[in-house]
């Protein structure tokens, strides 16, 4: 997740370079994102509970500025939106963090993740209560049905760059919190909400496909398919078998990388031609033909073409899940048809059919700055899509130890 970061950041402030004409706003707008990154990193390399809480909580400050002061008409509504939404399930977390304190070991580090993990004596009732706190919180996070309505008023509203920074590697903190924190700490009631989880998982996972064909409005359109793409990631994680938790945590890694370079190729040609609307395109694959063959490129990463790197992290999921919840594996794949179904209905809409009268910012092919944008994400997608061990043999050995742990707690039941 930090290697994310590190990555996705310089390509959101050079696709933003030239969305500020005045230079006092562009430092704003590039000292936000710098200041987001630091969280960033921050968050994901914290193995201390409470100073996770701080930079969990303190993250929302330059999201909120960068939401409420760059983008659309209601991006005020939006901030608001996000803001308030995040501040209950962080201080439904407080709670819980506060709880650790005082039923933990004790002492100056108190908190560290390596001395509260099994060590923890907790009752059934405040095992379970303290999870729900964490979980609710990073729920929200991730986003999950239903607590995911802030999502798509984000990414109509927010600059496409601000978006693809906030769901490709923000929102991740809320799976990531899953596996490193309700799992790791309160395995037992991890186990116990487990059933329940994987429901709203498959929720998540056919809802925002099916909203995703209906939208008109593409940044909504890709923010739907997100909520579908975490509901796959949950379901890996809470499945609990070791090829699905390393196939969740490998797809949040390349969820990052298709969605990202998504949103940020939408916002290019939003800024073309000042509209959102898939209806207010057509034929434009007849005269920005890399613009459209880039776009197919990422557009079919996003519904997990084989040889890009989703599939990988989608297929692994779905046969490690299999054995111990069929069902919902079953019925999660129909998401694979429903992705192909918004994908290239899109893709239609948008590039394909005659060719308009172009004007001169429409007729415009992707620059050097876009493709130097678009084209390294597309690089890490055809590489991991092939080599996939490169991230796998990392992953192997954290997700052994998760699944043990949880297997350990229900042997002791």
């Amino acid at each position: 997740m930090i290697a994310l970061a590190v990555i996705l950041v310089p390509l959101a402030i050079l696709a933003a370079w030239r969305e500020d004409k005045v230079p006092a706003r562009r430092r704003h707008y590039l000292a936000l994102v710098l200041l987001s990154q630091a969280f960033m990193v921050g968050i994901f390399a914290a193995r201390d509970v409470f100073l996770f809480y701080v930079m969990f909580e303190a993250m929302l400050i330059p999201l909120y500025f960068l939401i409420g002061s760059f983008g659309g008409a209601q991006r005020r509504y939006a901030a608001v939106k996000f803001l308030l939404y995040s501040l209950v399930g962080g201080l439904i977390m407080l709670v819980a963090v506060v709880a650790l304190y005082f039923v933990g070991p004790g002492g100056e580090q108190a908190f560290l993740t390596d001395n509260l993990t099994g060590t923890l004596d907790l009752t059934t009732t405040q095992e379970r209560l303290m999870f729900l706190a964490f979980f609710l919180a990073f729920a929200i996070k991730a986003p999950m049905v239903p607590v995911h309505t802030w999502l798509p008023d984000v990414a109509e509203n927010a600059r496409p760059g601000t978006t693809a920074l906030l769901v490709a590697v923000l929102d991740k903190i809320g799976t990531f919190g899953m596996l490193t924190l309700c799992i790791t700490l309160f395995p037992a009631a991890a186990d116990w909400a487990a059933p329940v989880i994987i429901v709203f998982a498959v929720i998540s996972v056919i809802y925002g496909a099916l909203l995703a064909i209906g939208q008109k409005d593409m940044m909504r359109l890709v923010a739907f398919t997100s909520v579908s793409h975490f509901g796959i990631m949950v379901l890996g994680i809470f499945a609990f078998q070791q090829t699905s938790v390393e196939g969740a945590a490998l797809y949040m890694f390349n969820h990052g990388l298709s969605t990202g370079a998504l949103f940020l190729l939408v916002g290019f040609l939003i800024a073309r031609t000042g509209t959102a609307d898939v209806n207010a395109y057509g034929g434009l694959q007849r005269i920005i033909p890399v613009f459209a063959g880039t776009f197919l490129v990422v557009g079919l990463s996003a519904l997990s073409l084989p040889g890009l790197s989703p599939f990988v992290s989608e297929i692994m999921v779905l046969v490690g899940a299999y054995p111990v919840a069929s069902v919902a594996v079953i019925i999660s794949a129909v998401s694979v048809v429903l992705a192909a179904l918004y994908i290239l209905l899109t893709y239609k809409k948008v590039f394909t059919g005659p060719a308009p009268e172009a004007e001169p910012a429409t007729a415009r092919d992707l620059t050097l700055r876009e493709r130097l944008v678009a084209w390294p994400l597309v690089g890490l997608m055809l590489l991991l899509g092939f080599v996939p061990a490169i991230a796998i043999d990392y992953l192997r050995e954290p997700s052994a130890d998760i699944v043990a742990h949880v297997t350990a707690e229900e042997a002791n039941a």
